[in-house]
């Protein structure tokens, strides 16, 4: 005779059915961590790449901005030219108040880089106009504030600055007028000192009284600064 208990029979997982789906767990999420770690690598290093570009694009775009505003102004009166000291890596002109509480006066601009190599940085920063000694330099006259940083290591920037016949030139001070356009290339140091983006604009007023002359016969007026603007050139920034 069979006596059966009262209790139903308890159904559950054998031994090595566990193991078996532990097993099978194990080989799921090893083939995923060798996926990801395959393309998040190239993910991040894409994204950084596109962030660094639209950083050195904004940073091109922003003093392009700067130099095309330039104003001619005087240090004093008796300066003829306009105060405008134009080096390879740095640049120092006067422009119209930028900002949300700007008036109708004038700032002097700074844009060049400051601190060690592996810590350079390129700054712009500004102080209000007011005229300037008769043979003091701009640079000793000037208390620079406002600084904002443009671009940061491993990016350089450099300026060169042309003529109304286009012949360009590294350096431009004590001029009779304001230099025609100006070219601004930005550098990888990271990429052994290339140059990865070059834009040039030009400058909207480059004589007394906001005129802007041409070099042709006649003085024809040029075409406006928005229609001679250079598109810029780049390369792939890594």
């Amino acid at each position: 005779m069979i006596v059966r208990s009262g209790r139903p029979q308890e159904q559950g997982f054998a031994l090595i059915e566990a193991l078996g789906a532990l097993a099978i767990a194990g080989i799921v999420l090893s083939a995923l961590t060798a996926v990801t770690s395959q393309w998040l690598p190239a993910w991040k290093r894409g994204l950084d790449r596109v962030q660094r570009a639209e950083m050195v694009a904004a940073a091109l775009r922003r003093v392009g901005d700067d130099f095309a505003a330039a104003q001619f102004v005087s240090a004093n009166r008796e300066q003829k030219g306009p105060l405008f000291v134009g080096q390879e890596f740095s640049a120092t002109f006067v422009r119209a108040e930028l900002g949300p509480n700007a008036g109708h006066g004038l700032d002097v601009v700074r844009i060049g880089g400051e601190g060690t190599r592996g810590e350079r940085a390129i700054l712009r920063s500004r102080a209000a106009f007011e005229p300037v000694s008769v043979g003091q330099p701009v640079t000793e006259h000037f208390r620079f504030g406002d600084p904002v940083v443009l671009l940061s290591a491993p990016f350089r920037m450099s300026f060169a600055y042309a003529d109304r016949a286009m012949a360009w030139t590294t350096e431009w001070r004590d001029a009779t007028r304001l230099p025609s356009a100006v070219r601004m290339t930005v550098y990888d140091d990271s990429r052994g000192g290339a140059a990865v983006l070059v834009s040039a604009v030009r400058v909207q007023v480059d004589t007394p009284g906001g005129g802007v002359a041409d070099a042709g016969v006649g003085g024809a007026a040029i075409r406006p600064a928005a229609a001679a603007e250079q598109p810029p050139k780049s390369e792939p920034i890594d």
